[in-house]
């Protein structure tokens, strides 16, 4: 696989994690060395890893937890580094994420997330529903 597909699919399991509730899997797709940021739709940014694990920790075990899919990912990697840039679907709800990723021993690990509202639908959706795209 390229990097890039690497990338794809550690973004992959970040949201397999968070759609399935499982905070071990969640763990695992995080960095262990270094420091990590978060910022949840309407939250202040979250510094330091154990911090940022603890808001996953609250945000997996609380129901209900709608099914969350990413739509339209890409990749760009930056040598040892790399961005995904794509939306989630939270039912008919889009918002707009980037996740930054590290190269350590064992793979690529997340190092930042963040997500807010997007004012656009996603164009994946649109053709899909078969409307016109303008």
């Amino acid at each position: 696989m390229s990097d890039s597909e690497d990338v794809l699919a550690a973004n992959e399991a970040f949201y397999r994690a968070f759609g399935a509730g499982d905070f071990d899997a969640m763990t695992a797709v995080w960095t262990a060395g270094q420091d990590a940021t978060c910022i949840h739709p309407g939250w202040p940014p979250v510094r330091g890893r154990e911090k940022v694990m603890d808001t996953w920790r609250h945000i997996l075990v609380e129901p209900p937890r709608p099914p969350i899919c990413p739509l339209e990912a890409g990749a760009f990697v930056y040598g040892d580094s790399a961005v995904v840039v794509c939306y989630e679907a939270i039912g008919h709800i889009y918002l707009s994420a980037s996740n930054v990723f590290v190269r350590e021993a064992g793979g690529w690990r997340l190092v930042h997330h963040q997500s807010g509202q997007s004012e656009k639908v996603p164009k994946s959706v649109i053709e899909q529903s078969g409307k016109t795209i303008h």
